[in-house]
């Protein structure tokens, strides 16, 4: 694959000097778990709530792995008994009810606040450990071909809008924080490579000095009609070597989920992504 095009780095660095700052956050809501619901019946609420507890548990430890952990799955089952409080909110307040449609058929967003200590014990049961709630920040320098189009995405390129809020939501669900480079114009619609896949260490380290964050995710996402999908490449460039991890013919959504778990994962000290 061919080099980076001169002055990719530097560009980055003009553009973002000065816009992100204080490395490590302070990640809120660490033992809050969000999902969509129909209705406020007891009837679906286990299932939501089981989701919601392994999200946290996720989140808390920075462990992906336990999201397909069988114990963890067991104890999901019992997630009632872990719960501080919940709330819901109609998705479609404001508008009115169908002739035919109760407000238990209506979508709900279902927010549910997890007992620290209790996921803390739960976590030291499956042989996993809170991740401190003071975490690395990190730049997203993302490399994006939709057919014949391609651009790093940006805080303001137009063609990003639904993939920032993507990014967003990926970040406050896995409890990494993020940011997103404020330049456009660094790749034009006919950029034949993604440019960001030549960064070295180096490079990285100097880029995340300058940009005022503890670490650089480099990566590509490319839209296949023969995936299916997304095609998405992730690079986390760290002084033992560069950590790469990818996932095929997923939606967008998941292609950033994916890049922040495998983030988390090595980050809190969890290994490496498969």
């Amino acid at each position: 694959m061919r080099a980076a095009p001169a002055g990719l780095l530097v560009l980055l660095m003009l553009g973002l000097k000065g816009e992100l700052s204080n490395a490590a956050e302070i990640v809120p809501n660490i033992y809050v778990g969000k999902t969509i619901t129909t209705g406020t019946s007891e009837e679906h609420r286990p299932a939501a709530l089981a989701k919601c507890f392994i999200d946290v548990l996720v989140k808390a430890s920075g462990d992906p792995r336990l999201a397909t952990n069988g114990s963890a799955a067991a104890m999901a089952e019992h997630a009632a008994t872990f719960v501080k409080s919940l709330r819901y909110r109609d998705r479609l307040e404001g508008r009115p009810i169908h002739d035919e449609q109760g407000t238990r058929d209506r979508p709900h967003d279902l927010t549910v606040e997890f007992e620290p200590s209790q996921i803390d014990g739960a976590l030291q049961s499956l042989g996993s450990r809170p991740w401190t709630a003071e975490r690395p920040k990190i730049a997203m320098i993302v490399f994006v071909r939709f057919g014949e189009a391609s651009y790093i995405l940006t805080q303001s390129e137009p063609r990003g809008e639904n993939q920032r809020e993507a990014l967003q939501a990926a970040s406050d669900r896995i409890g990494v924080p993020v940011a997103l480079p404020r330049l456009t114009g660094i790749a034009s619609n006919n950029a034949p490579i993604d440019p960001t896949a030549a960064l070295t260490f180096k490079e990285a380290e100097e880029l995340a000095s300058t940009l005022g964050v503890d670490r650089v995710v480099t990566g590509s996402m490319i839209f296949s009609d023969e995936a299916q999908g997304w095609i998405a490449k992730w690079r986390l460039h760290e002084p033992a070597g560069t950590a790469q991890w990818q996932v095929t013919g997923v939606n967008y959504d998941e292609a950033f989920r994916v890049a922040l778990r495998g983030a988390a994962q090595i980050l809190s000290g969890n290994g490496r992504p498969l």
